[in-house]
């Protein structure tokens, strides 16, 4: 059976990284984009990790510009607004694609372990998918990641437990991930 641990993925000077090195952690891996109007998650992720990286839980945040141009700087560019803005500390990955043809092949495992469910209700998330969908039509049925700040949760044996669109409130995310630690 497949999971995390057989994906390789590349750090922000382009280093090949085996994500089995994150072998017995909890891992919360998350697309991102700093012109997005979930940006303000890295505030929550961060103190996330600094409170329970001792107890084996890791962030891994990999950069997408698939959805509205919103990560159009480079990957050192990005790294900077992380660190100075928000203060990061996690791992940050190269930016990636996470739909269509061009899938980083990570993205495409995660969604096909736990595929889109919705956004849940309420106008603002009616709306948001509303726009996901206009911006996602491209890719067909490789749109794998609805939107920004799609969170996949991964337990000690690289397994795919969870996922939470960014319209899910953070506190429960943060409950999710302490359950498993």
């Amino acid at each position: 059976m497949k999971t995390v641990y057989d994906f390789t993925v590349k750090d922000r000077q382009g280093k090949e990284i085996s994500l089995a090195e994150y072998r017995g952690k909890v891992l919360l891996i998350v697309n991102t984009a700093t012109g997005c109007g979930f940006t303000p998650h890295y505030d929550t992720l961060e103190a996330m990790y600094k409170e329970l990286r001792d107890k084996g839980f890791e962030v891994l945040d990999f950069p997408s510009n698939q959805f509205a141009n919103q990560a159009p700087g480079s990957d050192d560019e990005i790294h900077e607004f992380c660190t100075l803005k928000f203060g990061t500390e996690f791992p940050q990955f190269a930016k990636i694609d996470v739909n269509g043809e061009t899938a980083d092949p990570l993205f495409a495992f995660l969604a096909s372990e736990k595929p889109f469910e919705g956004f849940g209700k309420g106008v603002k998330n009616a709306m948001l998918n509303k726009f996901a969908n206009m911006n996602n039509r491209k890719f067909g049925d490789k749109a794998y990641i609805k939107w920004n700040f799609t969170k996949l949760l991964i337990d000690r044996e690289g397994k795919v437990v969870a996922r939470f669109e960014p319209t899910t409130d953070m506190e429960d995310v943060r409950k999710a991930v302490e359950e498993l630690l």
